[in-house]
C-alpha cells in the first residue's frame, strides 16, 4: 500500500483506536459489522470505485456510505466507514483491504479487553502449525469448490470451545473469505496484527525440547534489547534441530542449532 492509501489507512487506524478506547462500544459487534462491509465492498466493484473516486468530494462519498449502511449496521460502524471513505485512496482495492484490517483489529481489541490477547496470538500460531502438518485439513480448508458454509462448520467443530471466540471468528473469516490470499499468508498477517496491538514484534522460536520459563524470559529480554521492542515468542518444538534454538524475526534468521553447525562443518569439509 503506497502514498495516499497508506495515509488513509493510518487515519482509519487512529479513528478505530479512538472509538474502541470507549469501553461502552461493543468491539466484537463492531468487528462483525466491519467484516460484513468488507464483503460488500469486495463484491460490489462499482461501489468501491465510486467511494474511492478522487474526482468526488469526500463529504459526498461519506454521505453515500451513510445512506447505504445506515439501518444495516450500528452507528459506530457507519461513522467509521464514512470517515474512512472521506480520505483519498490510491486504489479502490486498498479500501477493502483496510476495512478488513479494521475488522480483524476490532476482534483483537475484544480479546485484549478480556485479557486474552496472548492466547489468541498463540492459538493463531498453533493453528498455522496444524494446517502446515496436515495436508488433508489444508486441502479441505482451501478447496475452491467447497462451499464456504461447509468450511465454516468444519472450523467451528475444530475450534469451538477449544479456542478463544476471537480466534475462531478470525480464522473462520479468513478461510471463508480468503480474497485471493493463501491460508498461510492470511494467518501470518493476523499474527502481525495481534503483535502490533501491544507494539510488539513476533519471534518464531524452534527448539529441540520445550524451553523453561527462565529460558523464555531470558530469550525474550535479549531479543527485546537487540530489536528495541518488546518481543512476543511463538514457541515450536522440533527434535530435528538436535539442540540449541532457531529464532526467526520477520525475514531475519538467527540459527544456533547443532544441526546447522553440523551442516556448516559438512560444507566446509566438502569445500
Amino acid at each position: 500500500m503506497h502514498g495516499a492509501s497508506r495515509e488513509a489507512l493510518a487515519a482509519a487506524r487512529e479513528s478505530l483506536d479512538a472509538l474502541t478506547d470507549n469501553t461502552s462500544v461493543d468491539v466484537a459487534k463492531l468487528a462483525e459489522e466491519l467484516a460484513a462491509v468488507t464483503v460488500l465492498l469486495d463484491r460490489e466493484v462499482s461501489l468501491r470505485r465510486v467511494l474511492t473516486d478522487p474526482a468526488q468530494a469526500g463529504e459526498a462519498k461519506a454521505e453515500l456510505a451513510g445512506r447505504l449502511l445506515r439501518g444495516q449496521v450500528g452507528g459506530e460502524t457507519v461513522d467509521l466507514i464514512s470517515g474512512t471513505v472521506r480520505s483519498r485512496w490510491s486504489q479502490s482495492r486498498d479500501l477493502v483491504d483496510s476495512v478488513e484490517e479494521l475488522a480483524a483489529t476490532a476482534d483483537l481489541t475484544a480479546a485484549q479487553r478480556a485479557g486474552a490477547l496472548d492466547d489468541v496470538e498463540d492459538e493463531l500460531f498453533r493453528f498455522g502449525r496444524i494446517v502446515t502438518s496436515s495436508t488433508e485439513l489444508r486441502s479441505a480448508l482451501t478447496d475452491k469448490s467447497a462451499p464456504a458454509s461447509a468450511k465454516g462448520e468444519l472450523l467451528r467443530s475444530l475450534l469451538g470451545g477449544k479456542a478463544n471466540p476471537a480466534t475462531e471468528r478470525l480464522v473462520v473469516r479468513l478461510v471463508t473469505q480468503p480474497r485471493g490470499r493463501s491460508l498461510e499468508a492470511g494467518l501470518e498477517s493476523l499474527s502481525k496484527l495481534a503483535a502490533a496491538r501491544r507494539d510488539r514484534m513476533v519471534a518464531v522460536v524452534t527448539s529441540a525440547v520445550p524451553l523453561t520459563d527462565e529460558q523464555k524470559q531470558r530469550l525474550g529480554a535479549g531479543l527485546a534489547r537487540i530489536y528495541g521492542r518488546e518481543m512476543h515468542l511463538n514457541l515450536d518444538v522440533d527434535p530435528a534441530v538436535l539442540g540449541g534454538i532457531q529464532v526467526r524475526v520477520g525475514d531475519e534468521l538467527i540459527n544456533g542449532t547443532i544441526a546447522e553447525r553440523l551442516d556448516e562443518a559438512s560444507r566446509r569439509m566438502a569445500g
